[in-house]
């Protein structure tokens, strides 16, 4: 039987070890931290439940699919309930609007608030869906760095469109001619967001984001977002898969131009394949220190990062959703300021309250708070004095929004920045998503899903193709589970 050996239980990797394992594979997955998920992981504080990373879950089918490569159903294992509200977004001169799930209801919604005809809104909903359904299986779902992906008569179809996709104009411009109203085109550049990107530098194709939000639909699982790396890690587990936890990975071993196996506390052991699900840089700085670096892919810029508040509130709000936003007064400065390593004194600010569709995590007549707001990849900033100085931001601009003082009712408080999103997570300087897409060649520039130089090496993760984010996560695995065996 032949072993692989994984480095890091992100959820690509626990994806990865999923699908290996279900081939026959003998699989190991080696984690420094003392638990599986990475970015997505909980922590629990004074009573407080927090998911720590990613909050927002959408294309559940990707969950799905790994349960069907295993051979097992998903029922009872994992569930989850989609949103009737995608998102509740807030402005300072008092204009609220609810992301309503139903199409038609979202529609008369934003021609009620904002005067953009109902016919409009569809318009620009089926212009993303329109999209996502000539590049999704190109730009997402297949390696762009095999010969037969360009092969093949639905691929060069799609290529041919390629100029009606916007690629070579921004997702501003695009949403600009489409959205017809400020406030919606800046609904609809937040998008650019989800992947660490900047809407007035990233390529128009990113305006098919929404298909994901607002026809598919925004889900939340049974007992939130961990619960994706815990049905995960079970089902790996089920299937054979030995996992060995604060057991960082020293060097992946290269024999003959071939990964051979991993060192691990100063042993060596012997692997067949080698899978990392490490970020990409570190892969070859850190685990690979001999080996030709492919300097241009690495060099190429960051996505953004985050700086995050963990609050346990003493009160709730029925006015916020699972989902809320609360914009700045200016988008395009704001993202200036995170191009030049700033974080903007007018930020928006992002809400998450699981405690909304999960009770049990806050005590009763209270919320979680998951607060965040975009902030640059470390270069080496002030971040104790940046943390303090956008701490009392948010809260003043929260409290105004909300008609509330929010300082005295943080009933307790945790906090991640940049550099403790690298140390964490082994993110290269903080960034969220490894490179961002502002290019409009960025598809085509991430890392490839393996390595073209060392046999036997593979890739998954946000850092590499396709990108970051939970689905395209559980896609890379997928593609280096098509890339291993095709033919």
């Amino acid at each position: 039987m032949k072993k692989i050996g994984i480095v890091g239980a992100g959820i690509a990797g626990l994806a990865a070890s999923v699908r290996m394992a279900s081939r026959g594979y003998e699989v190991e997955v080696f984690e420094a931290n003392p638990y599986p998920g990475g970015k997505l992981s909980q922590f629990e504080l004074d009573g407080f439940r927090f998911d720590a990373g990613p909050s927002l879950f959408t294309m559940p089918q990707y969950v799905l699919d790994v349960f069907q490569a295993a051979g097992i159903d998903p029922s009872g294992r994992f569930e989850y309930d989609r949103l009737k509200t995608v998102c509740n977004y807030f402005w300072e001169d008092g204009t609220r609007l609810s992301a309503h799930a139903d199409e038609d209801a979202f529609a008369s919604e934003v021609e009620e608030k904002l005067g953009v005809s109902a016919a409009q809104i569809k318009k620009i909903l089926a212009d993303s869906e329109r999209k996502y359904k000539y590049t999704g299986q190109t730009f997402l779902e297949k390696s762009l760095h095999k010969l037969s992906t360009w092969t093949n008569w639905p691929i060069l179809k799609s290529m041919l469109l390629i100029p009606t996709f916007d690629l070579f104009t921004n997702m501003n411009a695009v949403n600009e001619r489409l959205a017809q109203h400020p406030k919606l085109v800046q609904l609809f550049n937040r998008f650019a967001t989800y992947n660490g990107s900047n809407p007035y530098k990233a390529p128009g194709l990113l305006t098919i984001i929404p298909y994901f939000e607002h026809r598919i639909g925004a889900f939340l699982p049974k007992g939130g977002m961990h619960d994706i790396t815990q049905a995960l890690y079970e089902l790996a587990q089920e299937k054979g898969v030995k996992f060995h936890f604060s057991c960082p990975v020293e060097e992946i071993l290269v024999e003959g131009g071939a990964a051979a196996g991993l060192k691990v506390n100063g042993e060596h052991q012997a692997f067949d394949r080698v899978i990392s699900n490490m970020d990409a840089f570190f892969t070859y700085e850190k685990l690979l220190p001999h080996a030709r670096h492919p300097k241009r892919i690495l060099r190429q810029e960051k996505s953004t990062s985050a700086l995050i508040f963990y609050w346990g509130i003493k009160k709730q709000f029925p006015e916020l959703d699972l989902h809320n936003i609360l914009f700045s007064d200016d988008y395009r400065t704001e993202f200036n300021h995170l191009a030049n390593g700033k974080v903007y004194e007018d930020p928006t600010i992002y809400i998450n309250i699981t405690q909304k569709y999960c009770p049990e995590d806050a005590p009763e007549g209270m919320e979680n708070w998951f607060v965040m707001v975009n902030a640059p990849y470390d270069s080496g900033q002030d971040w104790e004095q940046i943390i303090a100085r956008t701490r009392t931001q948010v809260i003043e601009k929260t409290s105004r929004i909300l008609g509330t003082d929010i300082e005295p009712l943080i009933a307790c408080e945790e906090t991640l920045q940049p550099l403790t999103i690298q140390s964490k997570t082994a993110s290269h300087l903080g960034a969220l998503y490894g490179t961002s897409s502002n290019n409009k060649m960025a598809a085509f520039l991430r890392h490839p899903n393996f390595s073209r130089r060392i046999k036997n090496l593979y890739f998954c993760g946000g850092s590499v193709h396709p990108g970051g984010g939970i689905p395209l996560c559980l896609l890379s695995a997928k593609i280096v589970d098509d890339v291993m065996h095709a033919g």
